[in-house]
Parts: structure tokens; sequence; C-alpha cells
């Protein structure tokens, strides 16, 4: 589906953010029993990086896919914290509204680091952990996204922001990326607010909230489906978390947008995940 069809199809949730009072969107598909996943996006992308995967996972499970604040169809609007600490207290606030008894999160980016740093304060909550070239320990941030966190990146014309971001997309991909997914994944930072909102989403990048977190508290089944030949996070990251935790490392053939490059394996490789280790 294209973007404004996934974007007509979400809900919204008021959340609040040490004291802000925001919106967070997000699609539910409820097919099926068992632990609700929900899937998390990092940056530049928002809720629908899962376009291909959350429907074919959501056939069989109840599925959650949001939009974190500042990002999507959530709000926008200047003034508020989108670090990855913040974004941990929307997914608090997502899970207990929306959810009862023990989930299974999928993170992408830095949705990794929302969801180690939620699994790390709230470990009985997390049955699994299935994570994909995702920010832990120090990997990040990247010189890419540094360079949209500059003040002058919150002043750029439209223009600027689409040709570039847009060209990470299509040069970013294993293959080759089509236009619909390159269009949706631009389209919230087309307007003023969102030029800003990305400037703001970068600068929050802070490397200290994942280098101070007690991996050894983090207790749950972990899967990581790795693109092997992603510059941005690389695959040694990876493999770390599957030593510090336990767990299974799947490599596959892509580059940073796996969820999209290999979207067919990863679904055949979460279902087995699902099944295997949570029956």
């Amino acid at each position: 589906m294209d973007h404004e069809q996934w974007s007509a199809g979400q809900d919204e949730l008021a959340v609040t953010v040490d004291g802000h009072d925001l919106t967070a969107a997000y699609r539910e598909f409820e097919g099926g029993s068992g632990p609700p996943v929900v899937f998390v996006h990092g940056i530049p992308t928002w809720s629908y990086l899962w376009r291909d995967i959350a429907p074919e996972v959501g056939s069989d499970h109840h599925v959650i896919v949001p939009d974190l604040v500042g990002y999507g169809n959530s709000s926008m609007h200047d003034g508020f914290d989108r670090s990855i600490r913040a974004q941990e207290q929307v997914l608090e606030q997502l899970i207990d509204e929306l959810t009862e008894g023990e989930v299974v999160l999928a993170a992408h980016d830095i949705g990794g680091g929302v969801a180690l740093r939620y699994t790390a304060h709230n470990s009985d909550r997390v049955a699994g952990l299935v994570m994909s070239n995702a920010v832990c320990y120090d990997s990040w941030p990247v010189e890419f996204i540094s360079d949209l966190g500059l003040p002058e990146t919150g002043h750029a014309p439209v223009e600027q922001i689409e040709k570039q971001v847009g060209g990470a997309f299509e040069a970013g991909v294993y293959d080759e990326a089509d236009d619909e997914f390159v269009e949706g994944m631009v389209a919230p930072w087309l307007s003023e607010e969102g030029v800003t909102s990305l400037s703001r989403c970068a600068v929050s990048t802070n490397t200290n909230h994942t280098t101070e977190l007690d991996y050894d508290s983090i207790d749950t089944e972990l899967l990581c489906l790795w693109g092997g030949e992603d510059t941005f996070q690389p695959i040694e990251y990876g493999e770390r978390l599957v030593n510090d935790l336990g767990g299974e490392m799947v490599e596959l053939a892509a580059y940073h947008w796996l969820p999209y490059d290999r979207s067919e394996e990863y679904v055949e490789q979460f279902q087995q995940f699902l099944t295997e280790t949570l029956g």
C-alpha cells in the first residue's frame, strides 16, 4: 500500500513526554493470538517502514506499529524531546494502553535503542526481542544523521530535505528502491514543521542513552536479523548483543534498510522465532 493508504488506517493515542501532551499515531492488525507484537522504527523513517511486514505478521498476531513522536503522523511541533529516552516513555504508554501481559518487540535503527531501554526496565513485559541493524552500546550516531541535526537543517528548504533524505533511501537499498517506498519514507518531512522536526529528531541521538544501560538486566529471548553489509550499524554490534544477551544472529544480504530490502525473509525468520521460541 502507499503511504496515504497506510496513514488513513492509523489511530491516535494521547501520550505525555516529560509533561508535554502529545499524540502518537499507530496502526493495528488484530489477527491471531499469542503475545502482541510491537514494531518500532528508527530515523529518518516512520511506521510505514514496516508496510510489507506488519500486515503479514498481523494475519496471525495482534500487531501494533507506532510512529515515534516527532515522526510520521505523530506530534511534530517544536518544543519536546525526541531522544530514545523520551521515546521509551511513549512506547511504555502505548504498551500499557493497548496490550495486556507480555509483548514481543521488533525494532530497527534507533527503535532498537528504544526497545533495549524498555526491555532493560520492564523485562517482565517482554517475551522476545527482535533487533535489526539497531543502535546499541556506542554504535551511533552516524555522520549522515548528525549532519541533519545541525541548526541550519531546521531552516533548510523542503526541496533540499527531499533530495537529501530521499537520496539516502534510493542509494541505501540493496537491490533497487521503488518510487512508492521512497516517496512514502520522505513524505512526513516535506513541510516546514516536518523539516524542523527532522532536525530535532536528528540532534536527539544521544549515545549515552544506550551506553548507560545495564545490558545484564535484559532477560528475554533475542533474535538479531541483521543486514550484513550495513555501514551505519555494523553487524559486529549485533554480534556483541548476541554474545552478551544470548540468542541468535541471522545475517541477511542487505544494507541498513533491511525491513524493506528483505521483507519476505524477515517475515519467515520472525515467524519461526515466534513459533520455536514462544510456542
